[in-house]
């Protein structure tokens, strides 16, 4: 896209990093890889891009998205790159020694890389969802609307299983084999116990020194 973008006619954020550590020629043959592409793609190539200036300019990137989102309140997934460039910074001057005594200047040169992201226009946007639509694939936001949708409904289904357990939980069925084979079991243990009671009255009634050994002490120690 030829001339820049004036941010008080289209939606948009620009972010600058001046003073970078590297040839403005450096920095320009990566900014020409991202150049009047879409957010999505420009972060993909950098990301994949072999060349150190690839990081910088990636950090130039997303701090313009993040003017964009949070200043100008922009849908990160309808930005593109509209302009980018790489200025000339000053040069430092170092020296290096050499033989015989001798010494030989080195310039290192700093560069001041601008970032510009803009919204796209209707227009563009319309064919972007239309080459989606085509491709069966969905954007971004349509993916996380569809993911919650699916988390909610999810969640709900869970609450009603949750009430139906705790209904059941106050108001046990009588029919379920579990609770039939309690009431059985406590059954069976009452009667035993009423039988042991039995049996042990009978033997003290038959034995009453076997039922109280402390009545036959004092008889013993005379």
């Amino acid at each position: 896209m030829s001339g820049l973008i004036d941010l008080d006619v289209i939606a948009g954020a620009k972010a600058t990093h001046r003073y970078a550590r590297l040839s403005a020629s450096k920095a320009r043959v990566v900014l020409n890889l991202v150049r009047d592409e879409d957010l999505a793609l420009a972060r993909d190539r950098l990301r994949f891009c072999e060349r150190g200036a690839a990081e910088v300019v990636s950090k130039v990137l997303e701090s313009a998205v993040a003017n964009a989102t949070n200043n100008e309140q922009l849908d990160a997934d309808e930005l593109y790159v509209a302009e980018c460039w790489a200025d000339e910074g000053p040069v430092l001057k170092r020296w290096r020694p050499r033989a015989r005594g001798r010494a030989t200047r080195i310039f290192k040169q700093t560069c001041h890389i601008t970032v510009i992201v803009a919204q796209l226009s209707p227009e563009e946007l319309e064919m972007r969802e239309a080459r989606l639509a085509a491709s069966g694939s969905q954007t971004a936001a349509a993916a996380r609307a569809a993911r919650v949708a699916a988390s909610r409904a999810g969640t709900g289904a869970d609450d009603e299983m949750d009430v139906d357990e705790t209904a059941a939980g106050e108001a046990p069925d009588e029919t379920d084999p579990a609770v039939v084979d309690e009431g059985v079991d406590s059954e069976v243990a009452a009667v035993a116990d009423d039988e042991v009671e039995a049996a042990d009255a009978t033997a003290a009634a038959q034995d009453p020194e076997a039922a109280d050994p402390d009545a036959a002490e004092p008889e013993e120690r005379n």
